[in-house]
C-alpha cells in the first residue's frame, strides 16, 4: 500500500523543523549577543515566527493525513513517527491562533526585561510581567486539561515529560522527602569535621573558557557543528547540526562556570548524537526534558564529579593556574564533592540540589491550579527555602525567586524535569558500571570512548523512537526506580 498521508506528513514536519532551526538561533542570540535595542523587535519576529509554525501544523489536512496514516502500511518506526507527529498535533490544535502570539510576546517582554530586573533585585517590576505570563499559562493549561480530562498543572507538565502526572511525582519527591533531608544533615555533619583549602583566585575569564573548551573536547563534543558563548543563564540551544551552549563567569570563582560548561556538554553530546537519517522529524528529537536532564547530570555529577574523572582533570586545572594547596588531588576532590546548602540552583551541590527542584514544583503547580497568586510567590519560596536549607530569601528576590530564567516565558511544569533526570542519571550510570568493567579505570585513565558507546547505544540513537518508560527499560532493565539515586548519593557522601 502506498504511503501518501505519511509522505505528506514527513514533508510537512520537515518543514516546520527548518521552521524551529531559525527560531532556535534568534532565540540564541536574543540570549547573548543581541543588542539591547533589539529585544521588542526580536520579540515580535519570533512571535510572528511561532504562528507561522503553528497554522502549518493545525491546517486540517494535517488532521486527515493523520488519519487516514493510521491505516497505511508503516514500519515500526514510521509508526513511532506518526505517534510523535499526532502527539505535536494534538498538543498545537488545542491553542489559538492568538494565543500562541500572545504567549510569545508576553515570555520574550518578560526575559528581557528580567536581565536587568534581577540584578536590581526589582520583583514588583518583574511580577507585573510574570502576572501576563501566568495568566496566558493558565490559559493554555485549561484548553490542554479539559482536553486531557486532567489537572491544569498535569496538562503542561504532559509537554515536557509524556505520560508523566503530579500524581506520580508527589509519589517519587515524597519518597525523597523521607529521606534526603536526613542524609543532607548527615552529610553536612560529617563535611564539617573535614577541612577544605578553597581555590584562590582571581581566575581570568579567557583562562576560564580555555579550560570549558578542553573540557568539552576531552567529552566528544563536536565544535564543528557548535559553539560556547556567554549569556546570563546557563543553557544548550540550537539544532543537533549547530548545537549552541553557553555559560556565565565569575573571576572569583572557577568551578561554577566549569561544570556549568560540562553539564551543557551533556544536552550537546544528546543533540549531537540524535539519529540523523531522521532529522527533521518528530522521531529524531530528544525524548523528553527529563531524558535530557539525564544526559547533562550524567556529564556532571555522575561522570564530572567522580573521583576518577576529578584525577583526570586537575592537570588542566594546574596547568592554567598553577599549583596550589586547593589543586592537591586529595584537596580538588573533597573540594568538588562538597555539600553547602546555598541560594543559587544552577551552583548547587548534588544531594541539596532536589530541595531547590521540589520547592519550584510545588509553587508552580499550585500557581498553574489556581492555589495561588504571583503575589504569594516570594512568602512560600522563603518559608520552603527555610524549611528544606534552613535558609531565609526574605527581601532577597535576586537569589530567590527571580533566579530562574524558566518561568519568564512560561515553561511551567519544566522543573521536575531536573531531579526526574538525577534519578534517571544514577540508574543509567549503575547500567553501565555493570555493562562495563573496569569503568573507573577508563574514566580516570581519560578514555571515555566505552561509556559514550553505551549512551550512544542505549540512549542518543533512539531519539524519540520509544516512550520514556520503554528507553529506560531497555537500557537498564526496569522502570525509573529512585532508590539508584539513593543509593549513588550515600555512596558517594556517607
Amino acid at each position: 500500500m502506498k504511503k501518501n498521508n505519511y509522505q505528506q506528513l514527513t514533508r510537512t514536519f520537515q518543514r516546520l523543523s527548518r521552521f524551529s532551526h531559525l527560531s532556535a538561533i534568534a532565540s540564541w542570540d536574543m540570549f547573548t549577543m543581541m543588542p539591547a535595542g533589539g529585544s521588542a523587535a526580536r520579540g515580535e519576529a519570533l512571535a510572528e515566527l511561532s504562528v507561522l509554525q503553528h497554522q502549518i501544523l493545525t491546517d486540517k489536512n494535517v488532521a486527515d493525513w493523520l488519519r487516514n496514516a493510521e491505516s497505511e502500511d508503516l514500519n515500526d518506526v514510521e509508526q513511532a513517527n506518526l505517534r510523535e507527529m499526532a502527539r505535536h498535533y494534538q498538543q498545537a490544535a488545542l491553542l489559538p491562533e492568538s494565543l500562541v502570539e500572545a504567549k510569545s510576546l508576553a515570555g520574550s517582554k518578560c526575559e528581557h526585561a528580567w536581565r536587568t530586573q534581577r540584578p536590581a533585585n526589582d520583583w514588583q517590576g518583574f511580577s507585573a510581567n510574570l502576572k501576563e505570563v501566568v495568566k496566558l499559562s493558565r490559559e493554555e493549561a485549561h484548553l490542554r486539561a479539559g482536553a486531557k480530562g486532567c489537572t491544569p498543572y498535569d496538562a503542561l507538565l504532559d509537554i515536557f515529560e509524556p505520560d508523566m502526572t503530579s500524581a506520580r511525582l508527589d509519589d517519587l519527591f515524597g519518597d525523597l522527602k523521607t529521606w534526603l533531608p536526613d542524609l543532607l544533615a548527615q552529610v553536612v555533619e560529617k563535611q564539617a569535621q573535614q577541612s577544605f583549602v578553597p581555590p584562590q583566585g582571581p581566575f581570568p575569564t579567557a583562562i576560564q573558557r580555555e579550560l570549558g573548551l578542553e573540557a568539552m573536547k576531552t567529552l566528544g563534543f563536536d565544535f564543528n557543528a557548535g559553539r560556547l558563548d556567554v549569556s546570563a543563564h546557563p543553557f544548550c540551544g540550537g539544532v543537533p547540526e549547530d548545537v549552541r551552549i553557553t555559560t556565565r563567569y565569575d573571576e572569583d570563582e572557577l568551578l561554577s562556570a566549569l561544570f556549568g560548561v560540562i553539564h551543557e556538554t551533556g544536552h550537546a553530546r544528546y543533540e549531537q548524537n540524535l539519529p540523523r537519517n531522521w532529522l527533521g522529524q518528530p522521531i529524531a528529537l530528544a525524548r523528553s526534558t527529563a531524558i535530557h536532564e539525564s544526559q547533562s547530570l550524567f556529564f556532571e555529577m555522575q561522570l564530572g564529579r567522580s573521583k576518577a574523572f576529578l584525577n583526570h582533570l586537575l592537570p588542566a586545572v594546574q596547568e592554567r593556574f598553577g599549583s596550589q594547596a586547593a589543586f592537591t588531588p586529595e584537596n580538588f576532590v573533597a573540594w568538588n564533592q562538597r555539600v553547602k546548602p546555598g541560594y543559587i540552583r544552577v551552583d548547587a551541590d548534588e544531594v541539596s540540589y532536589p530541595a531547590h527542584v521540589v520547592l519550584r514544583y510545588e509553587i508552580e503547580r499550585a500557581l498553574i491550579n489556581g492555589d495561588i497568586e504571583v503575589e504569594d510567590i516570594p512568602a512560600l519560596w522563603d518559608e520552603k527555602m527555610q524549611a528544606w536549607l534552613g535558609l531565609s530569601t526574605k527581601d532577597n528576590y535576586r537569589n530567590g525567586c527571580m533566579q530562574d530564567i524558566h518561568w519568564t516565558d512560561g515553561g511551567f511544569g519544566y522543573f521536575p524535569s531536573y531531579t526526574l533526570g538525577a534519578m534517571y542519571a544514577a540508574q543509567l550510570f549503575s547500567a553501565a558500571k555493570n555493562a562495563l568493567p573496569g569503568l573507573d579505570a577508563s574514566i580516570a585513565a581519560g578514555d571515555f570512548s566505552a561509556l559514550f558507546d553505551w549512551l550512544r547505544q542505549n540512549i542518543w540513537q533512539h531519539g524519540s523512537r520509544f516512550t520514556t518508560a520503554q528507553l529506560i527499560e531497555q537500557a537498564t532493565g526496569e522502570d525509573l526506580n529512585s532508590r539508584y539515586f539513593r543509593d549513588h548519593l550515600t555512596s558517594r557522601y556517607l
